[in-house]
């Protein structure tokens, strides 16, 4: 470990000393740009794009290149970046990412390496959380890169088509990572190529990195059509799981926040749902809906999890706390929470296409970002996008005061403790952002806040449409803000007048987040660009962090350090032993959520690899331009091979030509065509060739039918992707089932992941042979009409896997 943590100091330093001899190259040419006028600036645009064309490589342009953008900065945003900008800016070209401090202006300095790649009019894609940073970023920062002569392009849910194609088609585009994504997925659906939106994936500078390659991670996209109904159980299942005793009939583990019936548990089903056993293979489907039930009743916490919001349950994002408009739970747990919240339960989806933000966005062919958190996760970016995390030096020293955690017995006495600082600051005029993890702590200590007089603003997922209005507020005089899960990141807290007399922005966290870096991130909001500012988190041995990891170790330090009894219970305790406990418990819990998001990759890389192969197929289809005949009877032939194998396995005596013949009935030639004395007394390889010899004559008949090449084309390609689709999204729901159905092969001392990977690939060749066969026969078998046009499958729509997404267990209720 001594030896990690030094190799990391030594790539950031190298990596200092590097950008920092290119920064100073860059700024030695401030005087030769600021002499030319505005025109010339410009032109050196098309002069750049010139060399590149000739044969120079980024590299030989570089230095000149942000040295343009440093003063069309100047110009058009009157901001001019610092030399740590311009070291930043290297390092993202570099496709790392550069680790900058709150305010120190990541969004000027990714303007420099984003100018010099869209360059190559390859197409930059600039990556941000929500849909408010990307329109603002793209109109702030857009000027700048309009006046030097690129253009600029906003990708927003709400476009259709034709305006995503457009914006996809700029040398810059402005997106969220959940929209590039989607549009990947829909791409693959498409069935003409002009419907597709995105160009190949060239660069991505992706803004609060460690949000989406590492928080988001764990959560798959997923685009997902209409599936069956199944809401009388889901009822049914609710009903049964609401008449449950946690310990005696069904057991919590708050590590693995893992949930399971007990043999109590089982009884009670068996029981009332009249079975002999709850886990035969005929009640898959109930022991799913009473699984789904427990995690929706006892687990998926109101206000936490998601909200109810005008009949509809609706997600929270558990890392920023705002509702996720549009997304569903997959795998039945959304309606098992509309059946428990008591509204209307809404039918299931089936998924069609899903990728992980992981495997999407290592298909760029270079991948950088920036965040004033990362280090904490550096192995992780290292090992699975090969990034490194460089921190770059503050412009202006941090002279924040971080204060040690204050810890307290209960949660009563904390948010005591807390109202009354927060009180005490106030009134000295000092503003403060109040960070909680969850929905109801946001609105419980608001509530008390109210109690006693002390005017504020809360911000979580129930008023997000006011996120950047509150957040922009924060910093002024006397301002209390209640922000839920870092909520407004990405936009800055400016002071106000007369704020730093009064010591700057003061944050308090009301509980430690079980990841270093969200308590970094909260702490980051003070101090920014050398303010003064302070920061301290107050803690209770009820806290969910606590609950779940070292509570018997924490609960020996209070009673080692708080040894009077008769002491009141709003006394507080502060040491370094403490801390330490803290610090050990994020930890644990962060390695246990990368270990999740490594299942969740190595799972998808199954699927990585299969949907390759399936997505570039499909590729070729609709791009092919002359005739696919050929690819066709390749199908045909290999359809004939399997067919002729399986009926002529063993001894001649056991051959079966009698479904040989049924197979070239149905999916070759039609019955009076073709009888069983034609099949006996041929070798295997005698009808390998019979068979195929007749499949291709009766299919050039059948394309001398229709209109020339061109319908011959599209006949083929109707067929083809409307198979291709549909085995497609039928082989993802059945590895989907594989997937939950291999956990259980753990308890046969078998490792799950490798079968799998087995399994999986099975599937996947049997899919392959199903797609040849349903081809052939609707080849062969298709009645020639004039009129024939590609279908798309169902209508797709996005949704998240919920398997993987962190969840919170406390479930003590606060009251105000």
């Amino acid at each position: 470990m001594a030896n990690f943590l030094k190799n990391l100091i030594e790539n950031d330093n190298a990596a200092l000393r590097h950008t920092g001899k290119l920064a100073d190259q860059v700024m030695a040419l401030e005087d030769k740009y600021k002499a030319m006028t505005d025109e010339e600036l410009r032109t050196q645009t098309t002069l750049f794009k010139e060399r590149l064309a000739k044969g120079e490589s980024l590299e030989d342009i570089q230095i000149e290149a942000f040295a343009v953008v440093r003063e069309g900065a100047r110009r058009v945003l009157g901001l001019f970046p610092f030399k740590v900008q311009i070291q930043g800016g290297f390092v993202i070209h570099n496709g790392d990412i550069a680790e900058m401090k709150t305010g120190e202006g990541k969004t000027l300095t990714e303007t420099m390496p984003v100018y010099l790649n869209a360059l190559t009019g390859k197409g930059v894609h600039v990556v941000t959380v929500n849909d408010y940073l990307a329109t603002r970023d793209s109109k702030e920062m857009g000027e700048l890169y309009r006046f030097l002569g690129l253009t600029v392009g906003l990708n927003l849910n709400s476009m259709n088509s034709a305006e995503k194609r457009q914006a996809y088609a700029c040398d810059i585009t402005y997106s969220t990572n959940n929209e590039l994504g989607f549009d990947y997925l829909r791409d693959n659906m498409v069935v003409y190529k002009d419907q597709m939106v995105q160009r190949p994936l060239y660069f991505a500078v992706v803004d609060e990195v460690d949000s989406i390659l590492v928080d988001e991670a764990r959560t798959p996209l997923i685009i997902s059509g209409q599936g069956e109904k199944s809401n009388i159980l889901y009822n049914r299942a609710d009903y049964f799981v609401k008449g449950l005793t946690e310990e005696e009939d069904y057991t919590i583990d708050l590590t693995s926040k893992s949930i399971m019936l007990t043999d109590q548990g089982v009884d009670k089903a068996e029981k009332i749902f009249r079975l002999e056993n709850l886990y035969d293979v005929d009640n898959t489907a109930l022991v799913h809906h009473i699984d789904q039930a427990l995690r929706a009743n006892y687990i998926m916490l109101y206000d936490i999890d998601y909200v109810v919001d005008e009949g509809e349950v609706k997600i929270v994002d558990p890392f920023t706390g705002r509702i996720m408009e549009g997304r569903r739970y997959s795998d039945g747990l959304h309606q098992a929470i509309e059946a428990k919240e008591n509204v209307e339960i809404q039918d299931e989806s089936k998924t069609m296409a899903t990728i992980t933000f992981q495997n999407y966005f290592r298909m760029y062919e270079k991948l950088s970002g920036m965040t004033g958190t990362a280090k904490t996760e550096e192995e992780e970016f290292r090992e699975i996008y090969n990034m490194n995390v460089i921190t770059i030096p503050t412009n202006r020293p941090v002279i924040r005061d971080d204060r040690p955690d204050l810890l307290y017995p209960n949660l009563r006495s904390k948010f005591k403790a807390v109202v009354k600082e927060i009180k005490r600051r106030h009134e000295l005029g000092q503003p403060l952002l109040v960070g909680t993890v969850a929905v109801e702590t946001s609105e419980y200590l608001s509530n008390l806040l109210k109690q006693e007089g002390i005017p504020h603003e809360v911000l979580n997922a129930k008023n997000h449409f006011k996120e950047a209005e509150i957040v922009m507020q924060a910093g002024q005089k006397g301002a209390v803000t209640i922000a839920t899960n870092m909520a407004g990141r990405g936009t800055d807290i400016k002071l106000g007048s007369g704020v730093k007399e009064v010591g700057g922005l003061c944050v308090i966290g009301t509980e430690r987040h079980e990841s270093r870096r969200i308590d970094n991130q909260l702490r980051g909001r003070a101090g920014r660009q050398g303010d003064p500012g302070a920061s301290q988190f107050y803690l209770s041995l009820e806290d969910d962090l606590m609950r779940r990891f070292g509570t018997d170790r924490v609960q020996a330090i209070w009673e080692r350090l708080n040894m009077d009894d008769g002491e009141e219970d709003d006394m507080a305790i502060e040491s370094k032993m403490l801390s330490r406990q803290v610090e050990s418990a994020q930890k644990r819990v962060e390695g246990n959520n990368y270990d999740t998001r490594k299942s969740v990759l190595e799972y998808d890389e199954v699927m990585r690899e299969q949907r390759e192969v399936i997505y570039g197929q499909r590729l070729q289809v609709i791009n092919e331009q002359e005739s696919l005949t050929d690819y066709v009877k390749a199908m045909i032939k290999r359809t004939i091979d399997r067919e002729v194998a399986y009926a002529t396995e063993g001894d001649k005596k056991d051959w079966k030509l009698e479904s040989l013949l049924d197979f070239a009935h149905t999916c070759l030639t039609s019955p009076d065509k073709l009888s069983l004395s034609d099949l006996e007394g041929k070798s295997p390889t005698e009808l390998r060739d019979f068979l195929y010899g007749r499949s291709v004559a009766a299919l050039d008949e059948k394309i001398a039918l229709l209109n020339g090449p061109e319908q011959v084309l599209e006949f083929e390609k109707v067929i083809i992707l409307r198979v291709v689709d549909s085995k497609w999204t039928d082989h993802i729901d059945s590895m989907d089932h594989l997937r939950q159905g291999v956990g259980l092969r753990a308890y046969a001392q078998t490792n799950p992941l490798t079968e799998y990977q087995t399994e999986g690939y099975d599937r996947f060749q049997e899919m392959i042979a199903a797609i040849e066969y349903d081809v052939t026969r609707f080849i062969m078998k298709a009645q020639i009409r004039q009129n024939i046009e590609r279908e798309q499958v169902n209508d797709p729509s996005p949704r998240i896997d919920p398997s993987s997404m962190p969840l919170h267990q406390s479930r003590k209720t606060l009251k105000g």
